[in-house]
């Protein structure tokens, strides 16, 4: 029994971890502007743990932005403005979902583009083997019928 409550001890807290990333420190007394910091949290990055957005994030550089974040939207920043401003300072890495135009638009069609690349070669490798395996199943012709049967006969 002590086994089992000490394993759920242990995973409510590992779930919990995410929760726990925002410090009532951190959160505005405005409920409307804490929940746009919520949500332009949740669509940043955080730099020091790649691919987690700096609202679930524990490290001091998610903390860090998450503070820029809320004084910029208590400066009265527009959504947009602030993702401008963090985007300014530390680059597009810091979008989790980063924009589809100039350089960032070749990334997002090199993946279809590839895919289409390889299902054309692979379409006419195998149009191509069909074909000379057609053309290995001919009949044989009369001279090579006899050679056939000649060698057969020994």
């Amino acid at each position: 029994m002590k086994r089992a409550l000490v394993i759920l001890m242990l995973l409510a807290s590992v779930l919990a971890a995410p929760v726990l990333a925002v410090t009532p420190s951190e959160m505005l007394s405005d409920p409307a502007l804490e929940a746009r910091a919520r949500d332009i949290s949740k669509g940043l990055r955080c730099l020091v743990c790649r691919n987690e957005n700096i609202d679930e994030s524990n490290a001091d550089l998610a903390a860090d932005l998450r503070v820029l974040v809320r004084e910029r939207l208590v400066a009265g920043d527009s959504d947009e403005a602030v993702v401008g401003y963090i985007v300014g300072r530390y680059g597009e890495y810091v979008l989790l979902k980063p924009t589809a135009t100039g350089a960032n638009l070749a990334l997002w069609l090199a993946g279809p583009a590839m895919l289409i690349l390889g299902g054309l070669i692979g379409w006419r490798f195998v149009r191509s083997r069909r074909n000379a395996s057609a053309e290995s199943e001919r009949a044989l012709s009369p001279e090579e019928e006899v050679q056939l049967k000649e060698i057969l006969d020994r």
